[in-house]
């Protein structure tokens, strides 16, 4: 099958861990390898944000990275970008007339308009997978949510629009369904984990061994959540964190997320137990994460969270908050434990409880690493290539019909 990933601002060639780099980027690099890999053919369209890129970089056998030119050739903020998909969706359209995908998938609200606008022109079924919502996006962060305006009308018409929704979490199906999506047009394939990289097995990054380490990875953004563990950690005794992202460890002293986290750590008297590692290359993650006691994944929000399933493939428990796609892939009592969000107090209790009993942390560990196997990329794979040949073989028969 030939298949077109639409990621306008996360490329699967990104550094993982920087400005608008994360979980999106991860998805779509492992989702497109893994179909490659089952035969598919797949190209990645993302928008060129350097000069000095060539229009198409091969990726892995099997999958071709395709960047589009639209808005200055550098990089934008993803909430600056919605101006440009016009643009996007016509060299699309170019595209598509040369090389004809028999599925889109668009990941991303602003990706589902381009890819929608171009997929109408050539009659090609369309699938969706948000990510994301705005709605979610601006109940937990309010004036300081920074996407236009008009993101949540036009998810609620992409919604409507696209011939299937792949939903990442159970959550954010429910979310869907009141925006107006059809329920028989929606899927729940959850994101995966590369457990050739993520297991047990393998070397863990040294230690002092005199105290507990707890490892939190992700963007340094505020909606993650690393204050209230930071919080929690002045209520956790003999314990250190290890925070892993954000710009590089050079370019720390001026961010100005960590700036504020250093600060808070001061005050609350854990300056010396809290380490910032900055971004750290994604090969590394693997070993830090066998560093740790708990893998600590505290935001207000997680439409999914990829780094709690990468921490349970490597044997990890994980203390997780109570929210979007945590409450699926993390099972409280048995893979680590879901605490609500925002309640630093029950946060350190519940590590505390943890850590006193070096046997439960093992029990977890073992049980995490059962339940990772199931969210293996070929799995997750195989349920996607089943929905393109669901909503293609609904796509030859109306046309046929009319």
């Amino acid at each position: 099958m030939r298949v077109a990933f639409i990621s306008e601002h996360a490329s699967p060639l990104a550094t993982i861990g920087g400005e608008d780099a994360g979980g999106q980027n991860i998805h779509v690099a492992a989702l497109a390898s893994a179909m490659s890999r089952s035969g598919a053919e797949v190209r990645v369209y993302t928008r060129r944000d350097d000069p000095s890129l060539p229009q198409t970089v091969p990726f892995t056998d099997g999958v071709l990275v395709d960047h589009i030119d639209a808005g200055p050739p550098e990089f934008l903020e993803k909430d600056r970008l919605a101006p440009f998909m016009p643009a996007f969706a016509a060299q699309l359209r170019e595209r598509w007339a040369e090389w004809s995908p028999q599925a889109v998938h668009a990941h991303f609200w602003m990706s589902g308009l381009a890819g929608l606008d171009a997929a109408r022109k050539h009659r090609i079924p369309i699938v969706q997978t948000f990510h994301a919502l705005g709605g979610e996006k601006r109940r937990h962060q309010g004036a300081k949510d920074t996407s236009p305006e008009h993101r949540i009308a036009d998810e609620k018409a992409l919604a409507r629009n696209v011939d299937h929704i792949v939903a990442t979490a159970t959550a954010e199906a429910f979310e869907l369904v009141r925006m107006g999506a059809p329920r028989e047009r929606i899927t729940v394939i959850p994101c995966g984990v590369d457990r050739s990289l993520f297991s047990a097995k393998g070397p863990a990054e040294a230690r002092d061994g005199m105290c507990a380490r707890l490892v939190c990875i992700g963007r340094l953004v505020e909606r993650k959540g690393i204050d209230d563990v930071i919080r929690a950690l002045a209520l956790v005794p003999n314990a250190e964190l290890i925070v892993a992202g954000g710009p590089d460890a050079g370019s720390l002293d001026g961010d100005a997320e960590c700036t504020r986290l250093r600060a808070l750590a001061a005050s609350c008297g854990v300056e010396g137990r809290v380490i910032f590692r900055g971004r750290i290359p994604h090969a590394a993650v693997p070993a830090l994460l066998r560093s740790a006691d708990v893998a600590v994944c505290y935001p207000w929000y997680e439409p999914f969270g990829i780094v709690p399933l990468e921490a349970m493939s490597c044997g990890v428990p994980v203390v997780a908050a109570a929210v979007g796609g945590l409450v699926d892939s993390v099972i409280d009592g048995v893979t680590g434990a879901l605490v609500p969000p925002r309640n630093p107090q029950l946060l350190a209790a519940t590590l505390t409880s943890l850590l006193l009993s070096r046997a439960r942390l093992g029990r977890l560990g073992a049980s995490g690493m059962q339940h990772a196997a199931r969210y293996e990329w070929r799995r997750i794979a195989a349920d996607t290539l089943d929905v393109y040949e669901k909503v293609a073989g609904a796509r030859r028969v109306a046309v046929r019909a009319s």
